[in-house]
This record gives C-alpha cells, structure tokens and sequence, in this order.
C-alpha cells in the first residue's frame, strides 16, 4: 500500500519543532554537565569535581549550551508565530471557562493548556535569562537582579521547562512518531493500532 504524504504546512511544523527539540536536547544536557559539574572551589576541597572532563572542554560545552540555546529560542518564536491564532483563541476560551460562560472544557483540554503553559513559562524565564547572560558583560552588576540570582532563576526555569516539555512530547508521541515515520520514510514502529491520530493543536 503506497504511504500517504504530509501536508507542507504539517512538514514545516515538524521541521521547526524537529529544530526546536534539537536546540532544547542539547541545551539541556549540556545544561546539566554545569549543574552536575561546577566551577570554582577546588583549592579549598568545596568542588572535588572540578577539572573533570566529559567529552568536551568545559568552553566548548559553554558555547554548545549558548548557541544552541540560540537555536531553541529562534525555533520557539517561529513555534509561536505559526501557533498564534490557536494560543490567542485558547487563552480567550480558557477566560470564558473560568469566568463560567461557553461550552466547558474536557479535563484533557485542560491538561494540555496547563502543560503548555508551564513550558512556555519555563522558556520565557529561561531564555530571558539566557539573553542576559549572553549580552551582559561579565563584570556588570547585573540588572534588575543580581547574576546570581539570574543564574538560579536560569537553572530552574531551565529545569522546570524541560520536565514539562518531555511530559507534553510523550502526550503527543504517536503523532510524532507518525508524521516522522511519513516525512523520513524512516521504519519507526506504529505504537497505535488505531486510524490516523489528528496533529496536536499546538506542541
């Protein structure tokens, strides 16, 4: 049976979601490579990992983490900028929900607008304050907050972005598998016996 193509306009999402998780994956481990692996304290025994070396130099990671951030945060507003009807017409039915007038809202409607809420507060911290580390110089005092306090938002928004996004891709992953199976022609397994899944309404 000849397989049935996609939609351009179902390829192109998944070629700027396939570059956003790209930019994501390797921020995030590299992400943890400093969280694990921390700078500084060696003299005084504070750090016994300090020095330690895991594939890379600790700059090349620095730059992996950075530019790839980059990539995350380009892919993300693309991300956004196609999904924008559906963001703006969910937050205004979300609104009429919670202000009781409208059709209500199914508990996995709601699951979904939670998950991708928290992944877009998780990313707005994250790379707002990425961009500060990027931009500012590194003897500044900082702005609005201390660097300290805008490396700890950093992590755990980071942290807080990823948990959510793994969640809302493991939601989505028949889609997934599916239109990537369509567009590589790749033999990714079929996890679903069922006809063909809907694309999620935003990712």
């Amino acid at each position: 049976m000849k397989r049935r193509g996609v939609s351009r306009q179902t390829r192109n999402n998944w070629l700027v979601d396939a570059a956003l998780a790209v930019g994501a994956l390797v921020a995030a481990v590299s992400g943890a490579y400093f969280l694990y692996l921390p700078v500084g304290g060696y003299q005084g025994g504070r750090n016994p990992a300090y020095g330690i070396h895991i594939l890379f130099e600790r700059h090349t990671w620095g730059d992996l983490h950075t530019w790839f951030g980059v990539l995350m945060i380009a892919a993300a507003v693309v991300h956004i900028a196609i999904h924008w009807s559906w963001v703006t017409s969910t937050v205004r039915r979300v609104a009429r929900n919670l202000a009781g007038k409208g059709a209500p809202m199914n508990r996995r409607g709601y699951t979904n607008v939670a998950i991708d809420a928290a992944v877009g507060a998780g990313f707005v911290l994250a790379a707002a304050s990425g961009l500060y580390f990027l931009l500012a110089p590194r003897d500044s005092g900082g702005f609005l907050l201390s660097r300290t306090t805008w490396d700890i938002v950093h992590t755990w928004a980071g942290v807080a972005m990823i948990v959510a996004a793994v969640t809302n891709f493991a939601i989505h992953w028949s889609w997934v598998t599916r239109v990537t199976r369509k567009i590589l022609g790749a033999a990714i397994p079929d996890t679903r016996s069922g006809g063909p899944v809907a694309p999620p309404s935003a990712a």
